[in-house]
């Protein structure tokens, strides 16, 4: 009976060690992308089309962040500890505050920022919330900081790096309101497609009695992700 119980226990442990496998590797294999990147297709219609056009720029909101492996990757470090859905709403409105706020006004008032840098500091926001985390911050400092501020923070950051992708494709201003708002509508439906599928998977990850344990794992690979992203986009800034 106990035999039976310990192989169990071994095998649902194998079985999340699986699943965060393959999750790594997802991410891994999305870091050799650009951070906030438009498909040539999708830039070539944003250019194309006149008007008002909800439908489409819903649609383009919601693959941009589906397929948006930063903005995934630092979901994923807000949400790793949190486990009342309560806290999970709380924090995941104010990433996507931020990330409305910056992304609309900046395209609206053409803020131009160097990619390169807010790049860059999106890679950052992974590094810290790893960090974060791990309690490195305690150990190191002796303090806890603001989580709920640096989520806002981090989420002005990741909406000033799509304003200044979307800038780059002169979106016609006829329309230019309706369809920005129509994005941004996009984009909250596809974060939460994407939080669902990282709650459903952490909500039985978290069953595993190794959850603790490959959990540290999981967060110095999310940081080493996030120092990836920094190295790329800083390379990026010197050689372009």
């Amino acid at each position: 009976m106990h035999s039976a119980f310990a192989d169990g226990r071994s095998w649902r442990s194998s079985r999340a060690t699986a699943i965060l496998m393959a999750v790594v590797a997802t991410m891994l294999y999305a870091t050799a992308a650009a951070a906030h990147n438009v498909t040539e297709g999708d830039a070539g219609y944003i250019q194309e089309i006149w008007g008002v056009n909800p439908v489409p720029f819903m649609y383009l909101g919601a693959k941009h962040m589906v397929t948006g492996y930063d903005h995934i990757l630092f979901l994923l470090g807000v949400v790793f500890f949190l486990y009342r859905m309560k806290e999970v709403g709380i924090y995941v409105s104010l990433f996507a505050l931020g990330h409305s706020t910056t992304m609309l006004l900046g395209v609206w008032f053409g803020w131009g920022v160097n990619a390169y840098v807010v790049d860059a500091i999106i890679g950052l926001s992974v590094v810290y919330k790893a960090l974060d985390n791990l309690g490195a911050y305690q150990r190191w400092f002796g303090f806890q900081p603001n989580t709920k501020a640096a989520t806002l923070i981090f989420g002005f950051f990741h909406g000033t790096g799509l304003a200044t992708k979307l800038l780059d494709y002169d979106i016609a201003s006829e329309g230019l309101l309706p369809n920005l708002l129509a994005f941004n509508v996009g984009v909250e439906i596809g974060q939460v497609m994407a939080l669902a599928v990282i709650l459903i998977v952490m909500g039985y990850w978290r069953r595993s009695p190794a959850f603790l344990r490959q959990a540290y794992t999981a967060n110095v690979v999310m940081m080493s992700l996030g120092f990836s992203l920094m190295g790329y986009q800083i390379t990026g800034f010197f050689v372009a």
